[in-house]
């Protein structure tokens, strides 16, 4: 059986890993969504190693609220990334700030 704190190492090391590729990364916006999604995978990570150690299922019941908002901003942000292509044939988050209305 794993421990907690393997989970826990593992989940730090992913949203480090997210947390990195946002602040690395300012030029690529589908680099961005992706270490978004990987920050948002280390809390739900989290949230089921805590829910398995105490026997609770409080944790799963939150990780689909964040699987939730999770599609939801992969949605959004793709939807964004379509429009940005489409006027500006490139996905550089320096062209998001000429998008208008």
């Amino acid at each position: 059986m794993i421990s907690l704190s393997a989970y826990l190492i593992f989940a730090a090391i992913m949203f480090s890993i997210g947390l990195m590729g946002v602040i690395l990364n300012r030029h690529n916006l589908i680099v961005l969504l992706m270490s978004i999604e990987l920050m948002l995978l280390a809390v739900n990570t989290n949230f089921i190693a805590f829910s398995s150690y105490l026997h609770r299922v409080d944790g799963e019941v939150f990780v689909f609220f964040i699987l939730t908002v999770a599609a939801a901003e992969a949605a959004i942000g793709l939807a964004i990334l379509v429009v940005l292509f489409r006027n500006k044939k490139s996905i550089a988050i320096d062209d998001i700030n000429q998008l208008k209305g």
